[in-house]
């Protein structure tokens, strides 16, 4: 059995969203148990089938616009957040899901699951819908604002185990995120990082990925910095989401246009899936002795549901196992370097 332990009161919806997501996921595998860390007196009514469900019953919650993360995560210890990620650690859970605050999520990461001792860094790694339907990894988007050229190393290789072992990709091809495609583009740390990853024997490196290729992207797997993460897939989001609004409005705009989506209705639906975010769960936290899923505060139960997805077949595939298995080698290399 796999068991995940979820932070049943997190996000803009608290309850109403990790509750129904978790009855959907109970119902869609049958191998797994769920602990709800959260209110007991909210989650009960909601409950229509608690088969393989148990309550841990806490009423506290780290509010989605806390600006102090350290010092929430150090004085909030019984906030639902907490509870769910110390049961991951002390191994009362495969794996913790959550979708409070982006930041709290970093780091009550760091200082209650832990980092893998093999691992410098932690990154946040969401999935990027793709033109062929298939999504890829993007790391990292937001835990660290610069990092080392060691650093995008060991998170390559851990998104090289998580792209092959859940998205069944058979040989993964690393990019790095670079203003060009040719060697020696960019800043010092992109042009030292690419000779590094290009010499990387853990790793498939293709070469530098410019972000307007992102959404048709020839690689698998996206490493940068958070700073840079964070710019490119929020400017992908905020492109979605304009070219959404645009495309709602010009079709209301004439009659034309209103009859032609009667003919187009299915075609735009299956776009609007191919590019959904809700499809692909949330974003990973790389780099922990634990698997870590957070998703989108504003998730919606189908939403929360892939994310627990997610956390479910990263468990069932002993990721962690995996990416250990790859990183001892990767260590050895650099001291032999040294």
């Amino acid at each position: 059995m796999i068991k995940l332990a979820i932070d049943a009161n997190g996000g803009d919806y608290g309850v109403n969203t990790t509750v129904l997501g978790s009855m959907m996921a109970i119902q869609k595998f049958k191998d797994l148990e769920i602990i709800l860390y959260g209110d007991e007196d909210k989650i009960k009514p909601l409950l229509k089938d608690s088969t393989r469900i148990q309550i841990v019953h806490t009423p506290e919650v780290i509010p989605m616009g806390e600006h102090d993360p350290v010092k929430a995560i150090r004085t909030l210890k019984n906030a639902s957040l907490c509870l769910a990620m110390k049961a991951c650690k002390n191994g009362d859970a495969d794996a913790c899901v959550t979708s409070g605050p982006t930041q709290c999520v970093v780091v009550g990461a760091h200082l209650l699951v832990r980092r893998l001792p093999q691992m410098e860094r932690v990154a946040l790694c969401p999935f990027v819908p793709n033109l062929d339907g298939h999504p890829r990894l993007l790391l990292d988007v937001g835990a660290n604002v610069e990092l080392r050229k060691e650093h995008l190393g060991s998170l390559a290789i851990f998104a090289s185990v998580v792209s092959k072992e859940v998205l069944k990709v058979q040989e993964p091809k690393v990019g790095l995120l670079n203003i060009g495609s040719e060697p020696g583009k960019g800043r010092e740390i992109e042009k030292e990082a690419y000779d590094y990853l290009n010499d990387l024997k853990e790793i498939n490196f293709y070469g530098n990925i410019e972000p307007t290729e992102m959404i048709n992207c020839p690689c698998d797997v996206v490493v940068t910095d958070g700073f840079s993460g964070n710019i490119c897939l929020k400017s992908i989001e905020g492109t979605a989401k304009g070219m959404a609004t645009m495309l709602s409005e010009e079709i209301k705009s004439s009659l034309g246009g209103k009859i032609g989506y009667l003919f187009m209705r299915k075609n735009l639906k299956r776009f609007k899936k191919r590019m959904s975010t809700k499809e692909v769960g949330g974003a990973m936290l790389f780099g922990l002795s634990k698997i870590v899923v957070k998703a989108h505060g504003n998730s919606d139960p189908f939403a929360y549901f892939h994310a627990i997805r997610l956390a479910y077949e990263m468990a069932s595939a002993k990721i962690i196992e995996k990416v250990v298995e790859k990183l001892p080698k990767f260590e050895e290399k650099n001291e032999e370097t040294i």
